[in-house]
């Protein structure tokens, strides 16, 4: 690796920065509580384990070079969002529980894990970042890209958890009040709906989302 600390300050910089993992981590632990914004960090960064592998294995290049396997990823993600934009919309029609109904821990880990597995813009961002700093005459290469690769995961961890505990405290305080009960399915649902647009809209970038 070069300029390990280059690395470390230019991860973090573009990691902590919110982005559309943020904001659906943050949109869960409001609404469902900080358990299941915790969960959903836990599901997206093992999301970013499996980009890991394949960036080691050179796979990411592939599919960012292919524009079936790419397209795939693209609305395959888009899909999934729409689907969890449909389950907070449908929860709108209780009008005796408003709120959203917390799902279990391991389905919002699932969701994380699913979300982030489909998101071709993580794909991006390692084929354009991580190679940056790698050090060809250092040898095994494919090595070197998952150590950075579980650095950047680690970064974004701790990130994900500062953004849920913060959002868990502000959902505790938003819940309590009726009018934002009555308003939370449909703010959640614009919310997936949003972050499915910017998945089908997913272009080359050097910014982890």
């Amino acid at each position: 690796m070069t300029n390990p600390f280059l690395f470390l300050l230019a991860a973090t910089t573009l990691i902590v920065i919110p982005g559309p993992n943020h904001l659906y981590i943050t949109t869960r632990s409001i609404n469902e509580g900080r358990r299941a914004g915790f969960a959903s960090a836990l599901g997206v960064e093992s999301g970013t384990l499996v980009h890991i592998a394949f960036a080691a294995a050179g796979l990411s290049a592939v599919v960012a070079a292919s524009a079936t396997a790419f397209g795939f990823l693209r609305y395959a993600g888009a899909a999934y969002l729409v689907y969890l934009a449909y389950r907070a919309f449908r929860n709108r029609g209780d009008h005796e529980r408003p709120e959203l109904t917390p799902r279990p821990l391991r389905r919002v880990y699932l969701d994380g894990l699913l979300i982030n597995v489909l998101n071709p813009k993580v794909v991006l961002f390692f084929l354009a970042f991580l190679p940056q700093f790698v050090d060809a005459e250092a040898g095994a290469v494919p090595v070197q890209i998952a150590v950075m690769g579980l650095v950047t995961a680690f970064i974004g961890l701790v990130s994900d958890f500062v953004y849920a505990y913060a959002a868990g405290s502000i959902g505790a305080w938003l819940r309590a009040r009726p009018a934002f009960r009555r308003r939370q399915a449909y703010a959640t649902g614009v919310i997936y709906l949003g972050l499915g647009a910017a998945a089908v809209f997913a272009g080359p970038s050097a910014r982890r989302t």
